[in-house]
């Protein structure tokens, strides 16, 4: 006996059923499908590895943002004080060594007191533990130091560094010596356009007089003007390349989305330097706006 066959009604609400199901389905591939991406979206901004490099020549090195951001404060106060710019390689060469460039809040067993950049001793006549806490004091403090060296400019970096450091380990200087050579030419300005960082988009808006007031500090009045999210600077020469690569070292915590001088700019999310207009003597800081 045939088994019996479902009216054709029965058949329509079944097909409508199916089809119903398969709508659905296809609606959630659809959202999970854009929710997948806008997950990939999320996880490509993530996945990051934030770095800044310097390239003189053939070489490049890396650092990560804060590494960057204390190395240029270290050529900027030398560009102030009027120092070589060899005079900024033994310094950061030497707070790699000391600190990893980090101001660290710790010393070691041949130095308990140890702090800093530089990992000065409060003990040693330093400072306080505060100052020597203070990156600009500290850039100073082992400046003041280095130059009382004679002839530091054509010493070989662990003759230099260890005359004002006195480390157990003096020759460990010389094995940082090319990326400080290196970070100190971008960042004194004398290798223009070599400074370049790769970041994330900024978290925050930024604050155009903050930049200025932050690179007053560091190279003494630069007469900055304001004008909402932009920041421009009457600088010219080694100056203005000093200040703008610091711009560039400092992008990430002062949320700068680009910089622009003398005929090149920077731009965060393409990062790198480019062809652009600008005005001659003229360095144009950008930095985040409200995110509505």
């Amino acid at each position: 006996m045939s088994p019996r066959q479902p009216s054709a009604a029965v058949r329509r609400r079944r097909r409508r059923l199916r089809t119903g199901t398969m709508l659905t389905a296809l609606a959630a591939v659809v959202v999970g499908g854009t929710v997948v991406a806008l997950g990939q979206l999320d996880r490509s901004e993530i996945l990051v590895r934030e770095r800044c490099s310097a390239t003189v020549g053939p070489d490049t090195f890396e650092l990560t943002p804060e590494q960057t951001g204390n190395a240029a404060l270290i050529s900027g106060v030398a560009v102030n004080r009027g120092l070589p710019a060899r005079a900024a390689s033994i310094a950061i060469a030497t707070a790699i060594q000391e600190s990893r460039l980090e101001n660290i809040d710790y010393g070691d067993d041949a130095g308990p007191d140890s702090r800093g950049l530089f990992q000065q001793r409060p003990s040693q006549g330093w400072g306080t533990e505060e100052q020597v806490m203070t990156p600009l004091y500290a850039t100073s403090a082992f400046y003041d130091a280095l130059v009382q060296v004679p002839g530091y400019e054509t010493l070989p970096i662990t003759e230099a560094a260890q005359t004002v450091q006195r480390s157990a380990y003096p020759e460990a200087y010389a094995d940082h010596e090319p990326e400080g050579r290196a970070f100190a030419s971008a960042l004194t300005g004398n290798s223009p356009a070599s400074m370049n960082c790769t970041l994330r988009a900024p978290t925050g808006a930024g604050d155009a007089l903050a930049v200025s007031t932050a690179a007053d500090e560091i190279f003494g009045p630069l007469g900055g003007a304001v004008d909402g999210t932009r920041l421009t600077l009457d600088v010219s020469g080694t100056l203005g390349w000093a200040t703008a690569q610091w711009a560039v070292a400092n992008a990430s915590t002062l949320h700068i989305t680009s910089v622009a001088y003398s005929g090149l700019a920077w731009d965060r999310a393409e990062g790198g330097w480019s062809q652009a207009a600008s005005e001659p003597g003229v360095l144009t800081v950008q930095v985040a706006g409200v995110t509505p």
